[in-house]
């Protein structure tokens, strides 16, 4: 929201410097993301180098066809020659002119030039060059009446200071100016002026033909009925406060509607009536495959869900949300019905959410739009569409149905004191809620304005509003805490175990979005109504976020990247929420071995012994990928990502389900071990962990150890045929093994691996 402060200061007369004012809006009230100045730069009399002049003469350049050579009044008794560009205007004609050494709001210095041989001793300035609005076909023309050296400034916003509020969801009533004046009044204790606009008087009493069919979606529905419009520019006034609220001026009746609603809040519209078939506006729902071409150009289809406004016989707009190409206020509209009205908000949002369309009207309407405020926006508009256009206002009407009572809440003036920490006096809190628009009786029975009915529903709300207040003398506390009571589970003890033993492998926590574009499993489930694209889907899985991640840090320039995540995965199918399971992924450099390595460091820390089989993942290299009971580990497939990338991910309740309860201790063995290399040949579908384990059946707790370092396949084994090489361990706890020993428990493994695999000892 942008706050252009000589617009705030209309409302309410507050001295005090802007940072100042920044700091107390951004602690009480909403935060305030930066100051920001717009136009004309104001410092070491920069403003007093802007004048009105007059034209005295005007004629093409000797020099050059698309040139003028002027001769300006600009109060000095001595007209100024200055070159200009434009045709827009001729001798008469009352301009805006910056004097050599004005600094331009672009930052540029003006400086007396030769153009074309001619001294330019000045410059005549376009609505764009002054940050005044968007064209810059043309010079600024103004209306006769000030003297030619009269400070520009005395005629035109030349410059102005804008806060950048970010305000919150439940706060829509600071989505106004006059919204953010109310708050800034209680905080300086000044006077907030009345809300702006009275209607005019009406010249005529026509009936506005106005039907509400679904009053549940429009509990209200203002009707004004305009004539003799005369359609053009607004004046700069009225484009600089746009501009500066960051929205570009259009013609006078559409900039008519923006203004109010940034002054106010409530979003208006505005139809040409000629365009309304029947000269009638129906508020209903759609049909079911309805379709409107909206101002963006997108013909949209509508059902049934969706809010509009119709004429007799087609929808002219998305309730709330944007008008149609059918009915929109052009150059040749003279006859215009003006839209003042108040919407359900769910219903506002669900429409705007499946639409893809916002805009900022449903950012309001979808947010809680005071029922109550319709009135005085159309009051407002009436009256600048009246004195801008030059309409006569025909014909009123007001359809409403039963609009919501304000609510009503017993504060209890000790439980403030008592909440906050601080005594606040019982006549403080009713000063302070009485200037935040809120009545209060004798008995403090607080009576919730409109515009907070839907934000301040229980006493300790009261209590927020005199709190933020106060803020900077609140204590800084924690609640007493008598006892203590629970503990970790085992699956938060092993979860902290987990991120400690990753981090201590070098790996890095990162933290991705559950909500992705796409995930590998087709039966993912997909959001009904996405707020993007890249938020469709509820994941499956947390490796292609990583990848995403690692991918990020390559772009970066960073090197020796290792990341994790530990974070919730939602499995189909969703009955009728889908499963939440805690998952464990990672992505390092470096290829399967060093992922392979990461994962058993992290079984080895729980206590486990993986056991890797052949896998499969859509995700990972076809020939590179094992599979261990609680997952995945394997090489990232090429096409993925560039370079070498290891990648595992693992079910944190798989992995946990099998951790010991107690772990058993074993004595150290003190007698030597027999080491000896085996190699088998064996068939190409063998995996090394099914000759582990039958190794292990065969030779019994003796054999200690059994790892693989070389696996080979070529012309020395045969073809479908892989040769694999263990380095092994026998070692008993009783004494010290034989040779013969361990060739006799050599011969058993040979014997079981060759009976169970047809596997042939190369070397041992």
């Amino acid at each position: 929201m942008l706050v252009p402060l000589s617009w705030l200061r209309e409302f309410v007369a507050v001295d005090v410097p802007v940072p100042e004012l920044a700091d107390r809006i951004n602690t009480s009230v909403a935060g305030v993301e930066r100051i920001i100045r717009r136009g004309v730069p104001d410092d070491d009399g920069n403003v007093d180098l802007y004048r009105i002049g007059r034209v005295l003469e005007a004629a093409k350049h000797p020099n050059a066809d698309r040139l003028q050579l002027c001769q300006v009044d600009v109060g000095e008794g001595e007209a100024r020659q200055i070159v200009c560009g434009a045709w827009n205007f001729g001798a008469g004609a009352t301009v805006a002119v910056a004097l050599p050494g004005a600094v331009l709001p672009d930052g540029q210095r003006l400086e007396q030039a030769k153009l074309r041989g001619e001294v330019s001793n000045g410059m005549i300035l376009s609505e764009r060059e002054l940050e005044l609005g968007q064209d810059h076909t043309g010079i600024l023309v103004l209306d006769d009446g000030p003297e030619p050296g009269t400070p520009l400034a005395d005629v035109l916003p030349l410059g102005e200071t804008v806060l950048e509020l970010e305000t919150t969801p439940n706060r829509p009533d600071l989505l106004a100016v006059y919204g953010v004046a109310r708050e800034v009044a209680a905080l300086f204790g000044g006077e907030l002026a009345p809300p702006p606009g009275e209607d005019p008087k009406r010249d005529a009493d026509e009936a506005v033909p106005v039907t509400v069919e679904d009053p549940e979606g429009c509990p209200r529905y203002i009707g004004r009925l305009f004539h003799d419009v005369r359609i053009g520019p607004s004046p700069p006034w009225l484009k600089a406060r746009l501009v500066a609220s960051g929205m570009r001026p259009i013609s006078n009746i559409v900039d008519v509607t923006n203004y109010v609603m940034h002054a106010l809040g409530n979003p208006l519209h505005a139809f040409d009536q000629a365009k309304l078939a029947g000269g009638r506006i129906v508020v209903r729902a759609a049909s079911p495959g309805e379709t409107i071409p909206t101002l963006d150009g997108v013909e949209r289809k509508l059902d049934e869900r969706d809010l509009v406004i119709a004429d007799a016989e087609k929808p002219v707009a998305i309730a709330g949300i944007m008008g149609s190409e059918n009915s929109e206020v052009d150059e040749s509209t003279t006859d215009v019905l003006l839209e003042a009205a108040n919407f359900e908000p769910v219903r506002i949002l669900r429409t705007s959410e499946r639409l893809s369309l916002r805009t900022d009207g449903s950012n309001r309407w979808e947010k809680g739009v005071d029922p109550y405020l319709a009135g005085q926006a159309a009051s407002l508009a009436t009256q600048l569409i009246v004195e801008l256009t030059g309409a006569r206002w025909a014909g009123d009407v007001d359809v409403k149905a039963e609009l919501p009572e304000p609510p009503v809440i017993t504060l209890r003036p000790e439980r403030t004191s008592g909440l906050l920490g601080l005594e606040v006096a019982p006549e403080e809190q009713r000063e302070t809620l009485t200037r935040l628009g809120f009545g209060v009786d004798k008995k403090f029975e607080v009576t919730v304005p409109t515009w907070r009915a839907r934000d301040v529903t229980r006493e300790a709300d009261l209590v927020e509003e005199v709190g933020r207040f106060r803020l900077d003398e609140v204590p800084f506390s924690l609640p007493l805490r008598r006892a203590m009571f629970g503990r970790l589970t085992k699956e938060q003890k092993l979860g902290r175990v987990v991120e400690e033993v990753l981090v201590g492998a070098s790996l890095t926590e990162a933290y991705t979005s559950t909500l992705v574009p796409d995930d590998p499993d087709p039966n993912a489930l997909r959001l009904p109504e996405p707020l993007s694209a890249e938020q469709a889907v509820l994941r499956t899985t947390l490796l292609p976020s990583l990848v995403e991640s690692a991918r990020r840090n390559v772009d970066a320039g960073n090197e020796e990247i290792a990341l994790f995540e530990i974070a919730r995965v939602f499995l189909p199918p969703a009955d009728p929420r889908p499963t939440e399971r805690w998952h464990v992924a990672g992505i390092v450099e470096g290829g399967y071995g060093r992922a392979k390595g990461v994962v058993e460091t992290l079984y080895e820390a729980l206590k486990l012994e993986p056991r890797f089989v052949r896998g499969e993942s859509p995700l990972l290299h076809p020939g590179k990928t094992a599979r261990v009971d609680a997952g995945l580990v394997g090489e990232l497939h090429p096409a993925r990502l560039e370079g070498t990338w290891g990648a595992f991910e693992l079910d944190l309740a798989d992995l946990v389900a099998e951790v010991p309860e107690r772990i058993v201790y074993e004595d150290v063995i003190t007698y030597p071990a027999v080491r000896q290399d085996l190699a088998f040949t064996v068939p190409e579908e063998v995996t090394a962990g099914e000759l582990i384990d039958a190794a292990r059946e065969a030779a019994g707790p003796v054999l200690q150890e059994m790892r693989v370092f070389d696996v080979y396949r070529g012309e020395q084994v045969g073809p479908g045929k892989k040769s694999i090489a263990f380095r092994v361990a026998f070692q008993s706890p009783e004494r010290t093994l034989s040779d013969q020993d361990a060739a006799a428990l050599r011969d058993r493994i040979v014997a079981a691996l060759k009976d169970r695999f047809g596997a042939e000892l190369r070397t041992g």
